[in-house]
């Protein structure tokens, strides 16, 4: 989970074979993969603790007393537990692991993102607890086994016992010593967690200034376009940002693609991001706050005064890898437009020196009204490829599931985007096939970022491609 890193390590030429950065692209993934496998080894874990607690209470050694755990034969297991510092860190790993576990699922970030934000950053306090864990020293080991080897004849028993069991046994020269093993667990997390501290102290130091807002466009659906400066800011097309605005929460950080990218005449960048939730709700609000009824009209002269914002970033996506491909075939649904709206900006902003050769671009939504996020940039595009005399380079089809108000399309402006809207859902078969039979022995890069219906079905295409000679690969945008 070192974004930074992460990045860096996508840039450098290590990484420059697409099987490689497509294993980067997979972090999250093996980030889940493992809190699985500690939650399901915990399980393990804690259960043989909770026999070991039973067998100390009910196998009490009186021969061995500082081997035992429990104080006395027979004590009652949930005492041994809450009086001990193994079990009290214990019971709070437990706990704190609970608590994150169930915050994770889907239902959860998709409702209440700032419930799995806030107990996911409890990673922190069960670090802590964990290296308390073995203070207590629960499991020992004998230290003189020299002097004293398992099943010798102790000094102290009685003569009937010594004569039965001389001749088969030695003398223990000592009583038993035992002490606690020596904790490990700073071994296996100090390396991780000092990598992963770093890359924290780079990230504060690199958003510690706040960016200058610059543009607040308020789009069709609940969309907000933001316009933002920040100095010495260079990022790619596919990459994404973080923001965190502490007029909302000093604590939350949210995700979201850059839709452009600074260049040489153009400073800004931007992002667009749709009010879905209690944090957008409230960021927008402060950006666009509601007129007051009563109030003096301000003097057209006045600037807004946009809350305080800090942006961290930028990080590498899948959806860089747009311009390494021969050909890429773009899937887009909803708001998940936005990675490849970035990738638009390029092409219109004549960025050089990329493979791409052909681009497939399908944009699915529910409401026309969506397509009016970027219809100025498809048309603008649309104009430059033919004045280029380039007009198959962008092969684009819009696809709208809600037919209300197609006139509004039929615009002067709107002209050639109009001819490529259609109703319905997309035949993805038809659209692989027809991708197939036009670019034979290519490598073309499938990229989505949309619903998860979608891209479950793009990748079972992709797996099972019927062209010789006709490799699709898949590329899915992620950050749920």
């Amino acid at each position: 989970m070192c974004r930074s890193l992460l990045t860096f390590v996508r840039g450098t030429r290590t990484v420059s074979s697409r099987k490689t950065r497509r294993l980067l692209d997979k972090s999250k993934t093996f980030h889940v993969a493992c809190g699985v496998a500690i939650c399901i080894l915990s399980v393990v874990h804690v259960s043989a603790h909770l026999v070991n607690v039973i067998n100390f209470s009910e196998s009490y050694s009186d021969e061995f007393p500082a081997l035992n755990l429990a104080r006395y034969r027979g004590e009652d297991p949930k005492l041994i537990i809450l009086t001990t510092i193994p079990g009290v860190t214990g019971v709070l790993l437990v706990l704190i692991l609970f608590l994150m576990f169930l915050s994770s699922s889907h239902c959860v970030r998709v409702s209440h993102y700032e419930i799995f934000w806030y107990t996911h950053n409890l990673f922190i306090v069960f670090y802590v607890i964990l290296m308390v864990h073995m203070v207590g020293g629960a499991l020992k080991y004998q230290t003189n086994i020299e002097a004293h080897p398992p099943g010798c004849l102790e000094p102290n028993r009685t003569s009937t016992e010594r004569q039965s069991e001389e001749l088969q046994q030695g003398r223990c020269r000592e009583e038993a010593h035992f002490q606690p093993h020596c904790p490990q667990t700073w071994l296996w997390v100090s390396g991780p967690l000092c990598l992963y501290c770093a890359e924290r102290f780079f990230r504060y130091i690199r958003s510690s200034d706040p960016v200058t807002i610059v543009t607040v466009i308020r789009h069709p659906c609940d969309v907000i376009e933001l316009r933002m400066l920040k100095k010495n800011f260079a990022a790619r097309p596919g990459q994404y940002v973080v923001l965190n605005c502490p007029g909302v929460s000093s604590f939350e950080n949210h995700p979201f693609t850059l839709t452009t990218c600074p260049t040489e005449n153009k400073e800004t960048f931007g992002i667009h991001l749709r009010v879905v939730g209690d944090w957008t709700d409230r960021f927008t609000q402060l950006l666009l706050p509601q007129p007051r009824l009563g109030l003096e009209i301000l003097p057209m002269m006045q600037q807004r005064r946009y809350p305080k914002l800090y942006v961290d970033g930028p990080f590498g996506s899948p959806s860089e890898d747009v311009f390494n491909y021969d050909v890429s075939f773009c899937v887009a649904g909803g708001i998940g437009v936005t990675p490849f709206a970035c990738v638009l900006h390029a092409l219109l902003d004549g960025w050089t020196g990329f493979r791409l050769q052909r681009l497939y671009f399908v944009w699915v939504c529910r409401e026309l009204q969506s397509f009016f996020w970027f219809a100025e940039l498809l048309c603008a595009l649309h104009h430059k490829l033919w004045k280029e005399n380039r007009p198959d380079y962008l092969n684009l089809k819009l696809y709208v599931s809600q037919p209300e108000n197609l006139q509004r399309m039929s615009e002067e402006r709107y002209r050639p985007l109009a001819s490529r809207l259609l109703v319905g859902r997309p035949r993805w078969k038809h659209l692989f096939d027809e991708i197939g039979r036009s670019n034979k022995n290519k490598r073309v890069g499938v990229f989505c970022c949309g619903p998860k219906g979608i891209s479950r079905t793009l990748h079972k295409l992709c797996n099972s491609a019927r062209f010789p000679g006709t490799t699709f690969e898949f590329n899915k945008e992620s950050f749920s």
